[in-house]
């Protein structure tokens, strides 16, 4: 494995204020997120940044104005350079916000690898989140005239860097929260982005793995006694979302009198959803619902189970003929999951 590109993606965040409301109209005017036709959602696309930016903005300025999104992945690219031994360069593309696939592209074309490997941020795959990113580098590599052998991991569900990396960093909180609130039994929320049921529906595999990711921390954890759920968070508009809602799970906690451990399965670093939604308005509602400790773990960031894991995916991949594959090398998705870029 030599002169090889790794390309990480990720959705990416504004780092300035001024910078929302654009990222979001990226956002909604992707035809992933929308299944509109192009003038429809382009309309669309400006009403909801529009009326959602001033809520946005103030999420934001919680964390200084702009998202740590973009350093915390620019560290794990690091990390995973070194981890590879200097046999690979490591790039990040976003999706709605800089650096763009097409900014990447242009860097990945001048560095002239031998062959590119596409490695999404999303150990879970979405057709919103990693076959967004995945199409978009598709479309930025064709316009930069950018040919090279490629190889894609869509998913990594079950991946032990990943999940060992996760189990560990739980273990540490249990530990800590043992004698909390009288010696009561924690409960485990792996908390996931939400997903409008359509999307499930139509046969997006994500939250078939969020369950297996979930049920693999859990016996990699070992604790066979331990009191866990799988719930969703940050649902927005009018659709039907999957759950249980985080909001109902905390509710719940709190009518049973029981501390929580919120553990972010789905988010691989530190951003919005985790640092406000998850520590300050889940811990608020939390505190109003009577729950009695409510503890989140860290994201898995550039962990060194987490990164040796993201090493080993990319040899892996590099030495394959494939140019497309799970973590696993083939197709673990279930039938029903009919959007599985693998195929039936």
């Amino acid at each position: 494995m030599s002169n090889i590109a790794v390309v990480l993606f990720n959705l990416g965040a504004p780092d300035k204020p001024d910078a929302v409301r654009r990222f979001l109209f990226n956002l909604f005017n992707d035809p992933a997120i929308i299944e509109k036709p192009a003038p429809l959602r382009w309309l669309l696309a400006h009403m909801i940044s529009r009326r959602r930016a001033p809520v946005a903005a103030e999420i934001y300025a919680k964390l200084g104005g702009g998202s740590p999104l973009l350093a915390n992945t620019m560290a794990q690219a690091r990390a995973l350079e070194r981890a590879l031994g200097g046999q690979a360069r490591v790039f990040v593309a976003m999706r709605y916000w800089h650096p763009f696939s097409h900014e990447t592209a242009a860097e990945v074309k001048a560095f002239a690898p031998e062959r590119i490997v596409l490695l999404p941020l999303y150990p879970q795959f979405s057709g919103t989140t990693s076959g967004s990113s995945i199409e978009d580098w598709k479309r930025a590599a064709l316009k930069a005239g950018l040919s090279v052998p490629t190889s894609v991991l869509c998913c990594y569900p079950r991946d032990e860097g990943f999940l060992s990396e996760v189990a560990e960093r739980l273990r540490a909180v249990l530990a800590e929260t043992g004698g909390a609130a009288g010696g009561a039994k924690p409960r485990v929320l792996f908390s996931a982005h939400g997903l409008p049921k359509k999307f499930i529906a139509a046969g997006d595999p994500y939250q078939w793995q969020i369950e297996q990711s979930a049920r693999g921390i859990v016996e990699t954890l070992g604790q066979p006694d331990l009191d866990w759920r799988i719930c969703y968070q940050s649902r927005v508009g009018p659709l039907e979302w999957i759950g249980p809602s985080a909001e109902d799970e905390i509710a719940r906690a709190g009518a049973d009198g029981v501390p929580l451990i919120v553990v972010p399965i789905a988010f691989v670093s530190e951003h919005s959803e985790t640092l406000v939604e998850l520590d300050m308005e889940y811990a608020a509602l939390a505190r109003n619902k009577g729950v009695p400790s409510y503890r989140r773990v860290p994201t898995v960031d550039d962990g060194e189970r987490f990164i040796a894991g993201l090493a080993a995916l990319v040899r892996k991949a590099a030495d394959s003929s494939k140019e497309l594959s799970s973590g696993e090398g083939r197709r673990i998705c279930p039938p029903a999951c009919e959007r599985c870029p693998l195929g039936v």
